[in-house]
């Protein structure tokens, strides 16, 4: 018997997780003639590049980066088959789709550094322009066409196909379009191939080659070497403008923006979700691409409290279903609540102050210099004011708010609510009905009758 290892995992190399995967991968037959194209592909770029050295064409190497091109588009295949038997994982929950939308972003952004690198070497080759060999040069451009058009065509490279129909058209396409219009006004037959645009592969493998013949020609007729580096850029710009629109495509995906195309379908059925019997509300709606043709999206919806929610949340997902594949919808019910009123007298111990907060007024100056009756600043040397009107101040009851959870320390307050007779007595009287202490001044020398002076004596 063996020893039991408990909570032991087991730990896999980045090399060995890579190499299983690619086992899984290779299992599939459909995969094999990717490997063999991939292999081919190989061979042909090692054949190239020995014969750009030789020739010492830039053009000619600028050609080849398409080729290398095609490697990754080849690589690309392999993910998009390896994604496919791929299932949902709890760490990626929405699949593993997003792989190949990575693939395409990483490929057209490798080939657009190439040509970059093509346009640096080629302005220094503009100050001092060395001599080319023809003698390769032609072969090679075939070579190179002859393998980029087969592996377009023989191999169905699902992602680039999408990628390309859904990115907008480059610049070469458009002067394309607008020349093929032309020959498809004299020719009828030939819109089947031209219209309504052409595949940006295709057309830039075409371009290059017939560039590059374009040098040979000069180079062979007049020694124009020159002529070599204003191919490598024109070649370099063609690829550039067509893998840029393809990166910016790819790259709003792997950022979960939504798709242009599809705002106008989801707003409509968004309205049509919220005149649904029973939707109060539908908000916090947040809809994004999660790979190549697959919408996802997530949507809360509030219903009214007495709707069935699984009526209402089966009616939402099959009217979303239809343009979004994977959707989380939340259902929540109104908790909206009309406030009571109660017009039954407060019992005594809501007024209970150990269970309440007591918040004082405060004070408009310093205690100091209020009268304790009317809050009314005393100076000794002016005359007592002769109306005083109920101004908040220090003597004013305090607010009590209902508080259940705090209680105040050290309260010297009697408990229960005070009889209405000794809120008379504190000096809160109506003035003329026999208070000790006037509402009118502070003052219990001062007669309460108006219009009377000082000595009682009544004013003329």
């Amino acid at each position: 018997k063996g020893t039991i290892h408990l909570f032991r995992k087991s730990q896999r190399s980045l090399v060995g997780k890579l190499t299983h995967e690619f086992r899984l991968v290779a299992a599939d037959r459909r995969s094999w003639k990717i490997l063999l194209f991939g292999a081919i592909n190989l061979i042909c770029i090692g054949l190239l590049l020995m014969w750009c050295s030789s020739t010492n064409s830039i053009a000619l190497t600028a050609y080849t980066y398409l080729t290398i091109f095609d490697l990754f588009s080849l690589v690309t295949c392999l993910i998009s088959y390896w994604v496919m038997m791929k299932k949902p994982s709890p760490a990626y929950s929405f699949g593993f789709e997003r792989f190949e939308v990575l693939a395409v972003f990483a490929s057209t952004v490798l080939a657009q550094l190439g040509a970059l690198f093509i346009l640096k070497e080629s302005a220094e080759r503009f100050l001092e322009q060395p001599e080319i060999h023809t003698g390769r040069l032609l072969v090679g451009t075939f070579v190179a066409l002859f393998f980029n058009l087969f592996t377009m065509l023989s191999i169905k490279n699902k992602p680039f196909a999408y990628v390309s129909e859904a990115a907008s058209t480059s610049w070469l396409q458009e002067h394309v379009a607008d020349l093929s219009r032309s020959i498809c006004g004299i020719i009828p037959g030939l819109s089947s191939i031209f219209l309504p645009r052409m595949n940006p592969f295709v057309l830039i493998d075409i371009a290059g080659a017939l560039a590059l013949c374009i040098t040979y020609m000069l180079i062979e007729i007049n020694n124009y070497f020159a002529v070599d580096t204003a191919s490598a850029i024109a070649i370099a710009l063609m690829t550039f403008g067509t893998m840029y629109p393809m990166s910016v495509y790819s790259g709003k995906v792997l950022l979960q923006t939504t798709p242009p195309h599809v705002i106008g379908q989801l707003d409509k059925l968004l309205r049509e979700v919220s005149t649904l019997d029973g939707v109060l509300e539908v908000r916090n709606e947040h809809f994004w691409t999660l790979g190549f043709g697959t919408l996802a999206g997530s949507v809360h919806v509030r219903i009214r409290r007495d709707a069935n929610e699984q009526m209402v949340l089966a009616h939402v997902t099959n009217r979303l279903y239809t343009l979004v594949s994977t959707l989380t919808v939340q259902i929540f019910k109104d908790d909206w609540i009309r406030p009571t009123l109660s017009s039954v007298p407060i019992a005594n111990n809501i007024l209970n102050l150990s269970d309440h907060h007591i918040i004082p007024m405060p004070s408009l100056k310093a205690a100091d210099n209020l009268n304790p009756v009317t809050s009314t600043p005393a100076k000794p040397s002016s005359p007592p004011p002769e109306f005083s009107f109920n101004t908040p101040g220090k003597n004013v009851s305090p607010v009590i708010l209902l508080n259940t959870q705090t209680k105040p320390y050290g309260l010297g307050f009697n408990h229960g609510s005070a009889p209405y007779s000794s809120v008379l007595n504190q000096g809160l009287g109506i003035p003329g009905m026999g208070a000790a202490q006037g509402f009118r001044t502070g003052f219990a020398n001062v007669p309460s009758r108006y219009g009377t002076n000082a000595r009682g004596q009544p004013r003329p």
